[in-house]
């Protein structure tokens, strides 16, 4: 498995509003995304803080991954740029 990138909140919330994930509200620097996907309706919520805890995108990762049926490993490339 690929390292993980030192990414901002932010760009992750590009990329999966990019998936289809749409904003639903935002409390803080915390804010909720949702999707319909064909496993039911997937929430989740990122902290929009400049750099994120490596676990914390580990575990979203692993969630965005195991509900929309991507592998993990796409999805950094994703974050990556490539």
């Amino acid at each position: 498995m690929p390292r993980l990138p030192v990414v901002s909140g932010r760009d992750l919330i590009k990329m999966l509003t990019g998936m289809g994930y749409e904003v639903v509200r935002q409390r803080g620097s915390h804010v909720r995304l949702r999707k319909t996907t064909p496993a039911g309706e997937h929430n989740i919520t990122v902290p929009d803080h400049d750099e994120m805890a490596l676990g914390t995108l580990n575990d979203i990762l692993s969630s965005i991954s195991i509900w929309n049926s991507v592998h993990k490993e796409d999805l950094i490339k994703t974050l990556r740029g490539g």
